[in-house]
């Protein structure tokens, strides 16, 4: 692959939707794609690695990054701030290997408006009971705060019509067969202008 032919795959989607999942088990099966690490200023979680899972910084270095023109795209998620690293992409994509992005739908029009050969991808859940067990499965919020997360993805999931393609993560084995054939262009089932999938995107939002 010569670095004319790298692509930049943008993925989104609400919170509980299985997105870090659905993407870590995608970049497990294709090693050869790049996965970018995004910047976040919020608290580390007891599972999660510093450089692997994102990379921690302070309010003050976040500002210190944007000023510099290092932050492709930010957003403030939850009172915390995320980010994607230029550079990280820029090397990524100049070396010939395709990249991934897991952010916001905030995130992916700044992308977009960046970048706008990127391919953007946006996950739903199959409905939004299973989001709301999802979130409550997961135990790392209060009620009140899955609640608000649940509001929150509601608003989110209207912008599923600014993606390129829309993947509903029912089971985690064919979501990621749908990612990898998205990613190897031959994803028209789950093309924005698909009849049929534009019929279940509406049943799902409502």
């Amino acid at each position: 692959m010569n670095e004319n032919s790298a692509k930049l795959f943008v993925i989104a989607a609400p919170s509980g939707a299985g997105k870090t999942t659905l993407v870590k088990a995608l970049v497990a099966r294709n090693p050869d794609l790049r996965f970018s690490i995004s910047y976040t200023t919020r608290q580390k979680r007891r599972t999660e690695v510093d450089g692997v899972d994102y990379l921690f910084v302070d309010v003050h270095e976040f500002e210190r990054l944007n000023a510099e023109g290092e932050l492709l795209e930010f957003a403030e998620v939850f009172d915390n701030y995320y980010a994607t690293s230029r550079s990280q992409v820029e090397k990524h994509l100049a070396e010939g290997k395709n990249v991934v992005l897991e952010i916001d739908w905030q995130g992916a029009q700044q992308v977009r408006a960046s970048m706008p050969e990127c391919i953007t991808i946006f996950i739903l859940p199959p409905s939004l009971e299973e989001l709301g067990r999802r979130l409550k499965d997961r135990r790392t919020d209060s009620p009140e705060v899955i609640e608000r997360r649940l509001r929150d993805a509601q608003s989110d999931m209207s912008h599923w019509d600014e993606f390129d393609y829309v993947i509903i993560n029912d089971k985690l084995e064919q979501a990621v067969v749908d990612l990898e054939n998205v990613l190897a262009g031959s994803g028209a089932s789950c093309a924005r202008s698909n009849v049929a999938l534009r019929r279940v995107v509406s049943r799902i939002i409502g």
